[in-house]
């Protein structure tokens, strides 16, 4: 009996309140130390959902992940975009030094399509990061997702409307993004797994992690992807 107490102590599914300890040896940060200290250093946790809630698309929330996807590609996984709001630039993000080979995107024009693609994506071995902006999902939507990501031991982001702040999840991490027009990005952290909520930050997204942003970087996410950049 005692063995099985202590297995599910080391379980980082586990709350336990001030006591919680960091389990995962190898944690995906953030890539930006004021959001990475927020979070206890664990930053985006693997094996479990995490999701951007935000008003509209384009607001910083590509740079955000931008260490991660650099990160991810980087070690030759696979990135998978299922139904973006609209097409990444790919010169922009090659500059940024992400891997274009190691990118997929993935249109699922139903429900039901949308939730076999992303199981299936969280579930591959091949799979580093799953990035995907559903509409709404159910609770039970968000389980099954939640065991399939368990099961690839990947990290996956959904990116869904503010409105879905009052609603529970099951997901490990959520953040509310809102833009910062002098200062870049604020960011409210509504839940994470092993600690308390209600912390916060802004991100100065042209000098994430002491280094200057490239030439051309925030036009990764301002569009209109399709037809080349537009001017910042």
């Amino acid at each position: 009996m005692s063995d099985l107490l202590n297995t599910l102590l080391d379980d980082a599914r586990l709350w336990r309140g001030h006591r919680q300890f960091a389990t995962i040896p190898d944690p995906e940060q953030t890539g930006f130390e004021a959001l990475d200290n927020q979070l206890d250093g664990l930053g985006w946790p693997r094996g479990a959902l995490s999701e951007c809630l935000l008003d509209a698309p384009g607001i910083g929330e590509l740079q955000l992940v931008l260490p991660l996807l650099r990160r991810v590609t980087t070690r030759k996984q696979t990135v998978f975009w299922v139904n973006p709001p609209l097409t990444p630039y790919a010169p922009a993000l090659a500059r940024e030094g992400v891997d274009l080979d190691q990118l997929i995107m993935v249109r699922a024009d139903t429900r039901p399509d949308l939730l076999w693609t992303l199981e299936n994506c969280l579930r591959s071995p091949v799979t580093g990061l799953v990035m995907a902006w559903p509409d709404t999902l159910a609770a039970r939507d968000v389980r099954r997702l939640q065991l399939a990501a368990e099961a690839g031991h990947g990290s996956c982001i959904l990116f869904q409307s503010r409105r879905q702040a009052c609603q529970s999840s099951p997901a490990a991490l959520r953040l509310a993004l809102e833009p910062d027009h002098q200062l870049g990005l604020r960011i409210h952290v509504l839940k994470r797994r092993g600690g308390w909520p209600g912390q916060g930050c802004t991100l100065p997204l042209q000098a994430r992690s002491g280094c200057v942003a490239q030439e051309g970087s925030a036009l990764v996410i301002r569009g209109p992807w399709s037809g080349g950049p537009a001017p910042g």
